[in-house]
């Protein structure tokens, strides 16, 4: 299999490089297989529409023409290979509930053959609930005021109500046309494919096994039913088959416990690197460029992306800070943790460089603008080798680089995206380090070298679960959605240090000593008519023991304990 293919309609007057194979047959093409190609008629694995876009509109020189095809080839071969999302196959059999008026029933059934679907017929206000995906649908209906259970495969809804919005399998034809859900539901019947457009890691999960409820954004932002919580347990639950792979909850997840499947932060960091000394265009794939005039001045590269939503402040910042320009991004949605994400972002840029990083344009218009205004950014460019990072890490390490000795002041993050910090009131902290034991993304540490409890504020995501695990009254508080823009923000603060208080007995140090003070102080009154008890107190797991079995065998000895 060759990897790259120009297929030639627009009869380009300059050679492509040597890599790619050019020709002007497209029958010639369809009977070889090629892994990337710019047009859906030849056999490949991947279509791209950026080069034919790039070509049309760039105003680049040849030169330039030559080299920037070759890196849209190469990105794409590179989101390719990086790619982690999984095709999976499902059985859908024929069992159709039309859902409609008497009206919109008669009009489906004189669109469809007799005898093609296994049909039931209800009217809207009959539905209680819905549950399951395409193919496996419980649907219960008021029936002469009884609850009738109904298995379905599909369901056609003229009108779907919000219950019938969230599963996968439910169509409604007034959103787009009958014969379209049609078409649809007898595709799905033949042949249902599904794409796997998420992974998870619970171990840095934020709501995965936690005694109280501290994060399910990726569950408040999801628009369908593909994220579930199990609220006893404290498990998210996924089904891919309901996932629509717009990637909102890839944006909103503070520690990067999800990621998109289809372009993971490994691959658009890869990608990313293509993106130097040029202006980054990104444009989400449901964005229709094969149809779009309009001029790309020197240096402007589309950065094609799939799903709109899965865009956070760590890729965004990686592409702006290697590329060294500001980011056009052509869309015409933009999701709650993008948007916050933007915005942060902007906020930054604007207080350290004067300008925004980030120009929306959310029509041809607002595109043309943002065209003809993005710049580099001067003194701006800074690349890392950030393949063992984490989402938190990677933002942490280049926002780092941008502050650098200076103070920028605060930015305040906002209502999908959280940072923070945490203070310790030093006073009532035992350094018991159930903090620690409660951070998941390693921003609370505990250093053994000088008994401190410490914090990299730059990692903190507000989650909130150090403040109700601690134990101390009056401890431990969260400074929520804050950014400082200063160069400790980046470091280990000392938030709270003990001396370790060494055992009476054998010297061992066991314990810090305000804890050992704190337990003295509770049960000192309780046992002050026993000294070897209060003692004991002061004394480690293995002298403790030792001291009250003792001090047994005197009192029998003496005849104060009966034999």
């Amino acid at each position: 299999m060759s990897e790259f293919v120009y297929y030639n309609k627009i009869n380009l007057d300059f050679p492509l490089n040597e890599e790619i194979t050019v020709s002007s047959n497209v029958e010639e093409l369809k009977s070889k297989r090629f892994l990337i190609s710019n047009n859906g008629e030849v056999n490949s694995e991947v279509y791209t529409k950026d080069v034919d876009f790039y070509l049309n509109n760039t105003q680049d020189s040849i030169a330039d023409k030559i080299i920037n095809v070759h890196k849209l080839y190469e990105i794409a071969a590179t989101k390719y290979d990086y790619a982690q999302d999984i095709s999976y196959s499902a059985n859908i059999e024929n069992k159709v509930l039309l859902v409609a008026t008497e009206d919109e029933a008669k009009t489906f059934m004189s669109n469809i053959d007799k005898d093609e679907f296994d049909l039931y017929y209800i009217q809207s206000d009959s539905i209680k609930s819905i549950e399951g995906h395409i193919g496996n649908l419980t649907v219960v209906v008021d029936k002469n005021n009884k609850d009738i259970t109904v298995q379905i495969d599909q369901i056609v809804w003229f009108d779907a109500q919000e219950l019938g919005l969230k599963q996968s399998g439910i169509f409604d034809p007034l959103q787009s046309s009958l014969k379209e859900v049609l078409s649809t539901v007898r595709a799905n019947i033949e042949s249902f494919e599904y794409t796997k457009f998420t992974t998870y890691d619970s171990t840095i999960c934020q709501y995965h096994e936690r005694r109280e409820e501290i994060c399910s954004k990726c569950e408040e932002v999801c628009p369908t039913v593909a994220i579930l919580k199990d609220d006893e347990k404290k498990h998210l639950e996924f089904s891919q088959i309901d996932c629509h792979g717009c990637g909102g909850c890839i944006s909103v997840c503070p520690s990067g416990a999800l990621d998109y499947a289809a372009s993971n932060k490994e691959a658009l960091f890869e990608m990313s690197k293509f993106y130097k000394e040029t202006h980054p265009l990104i444009i989400p794939s449901k964005m229709d460029i094969e149809n779009l005039q309009v001029e790309l001045k020197e240096n402007v590269l589309p950065f094609s992306i799939d799903g709109e939503k899965f865009l956070h402040e760590s890729t965004l910042l990686t592409l702006a800070q290697i590329s060294a320009s500001q980011i056009v991004f052509y869309t015409d949605f933009i999701s709650k943790g993008t948007g916050d994400a933007i915005r942060i972002l902007n906020d930054i840029y604007q207080k350290k460089y004067g300008k925004d990083v980030i120009l929306v344009a959310q029509d041809k218009e607002q595109l043309q603008e943002a065209l003809e205004k993005v710049s580099f950014i001067e003194d701006s460019y800074y690349n890392l080798a950030q393949e063992s990072f984490s989402k938190r890490e990677i933002f942490s390490l280049r926002l780092k680089h941008i502050v650098g000795d200076e103070n920028l002041g605060v930015v305040q993050t906002g209502e999908h995206i959280h940072y923070a910090k945490v203070k310790v009131n030093e006073a009532n902290c035992t350094l018991c380090l159930v903090c620690v034991g409660a951070c998941n993304v390693n921003a609370l540490q505990a250093e053994a070298k000088d008994n401190t409890l410490r914090l990299n504020p730059s990692l903190c995501t507000s989650c909130g679960y150090c403040e109700v695990s601690c134990p101390e009254a009056d401890c431990l508080t969260i400074e929520r959605d804050i950014i400082e823009l200063e160069p400790n923000w980046f470091k280990e603060n000392i938030l709270a240090k003990d001396e370790l208080f060494a055992c009476v007995e054998c010297g061992k140090e066991f314990a810090t000593v305000k804890s050992i003070q704190k337990i003295a102080t509770m049960m000192s009154p309780i046992f002050s008519s026993d000294p070897v008890k209060e003692r004991s107190l002061y004394c480690c797991a293995d002298c403790k023991p030792k001291i009250m079995m003792q001090s047994y065998y005197d009192k029998k000895s003496q005849g104060a304990v009966d034999a």
